[in-house]
């Protein structure tokens, strides 16, 4: 099996000073790291703008990669204040993911890599 890194030029400092891919390719398939809904490195105040940004990210990545967010086939996500605001996060997810909806695990946690993040998305997609 060969295993190809994909990095896009916005991600290479990160994999330069702590050795983490944005995203692998391994037998068709994509895997991308957690992505966070950071500009700049700040989280937005508006809830459903980080969650759009998350999925945005993963649409570039995704892209670099030879794949989109229709081939995803699945996804976990990380929240913070899991209960206070899935609602918000299906409404934004529902704007970016459609039918066949992909398996989905959602998982609530204490904290994410940047302070005041609520919200990371790992997925896995086919190549298109």
């Amino acid at each position: 099996m060969t295993i190809k890194t994909i990095v896009p030029a916005s991600g290479q400092v990160m994999y330069d000073r702590f050795h983490f891919a944005p995203a692998t390719e391994a037998d068709g398939f994509v895997f991308c790291s957690g992505v966070i809904g950071a500009e700049g490195g700040r989280v937005p105040d508006d809830l459903a703008q980080e969650f759009r940004n998350a999925w945005e990210q993963l649409s570039q990545l995704l892209t670099e990669a030879g794949s989109g967010l229709e081939h995803i086939v699945e996804y976990t996500s990380y929240h913070v204040g899991l209960q206070s605001h899935m609602a918000e996060f299906m409404a934004v997810r529902d704007e970016y993911l459609s039918e066949p909806w992909p398996a989905w695990t959602a998982i609530g946690i204490t904290e994410l890599a940047i302070p005041g993040a609520h919200l990371e998305i790992q997925v896995t997609a086919r190549k298109a």
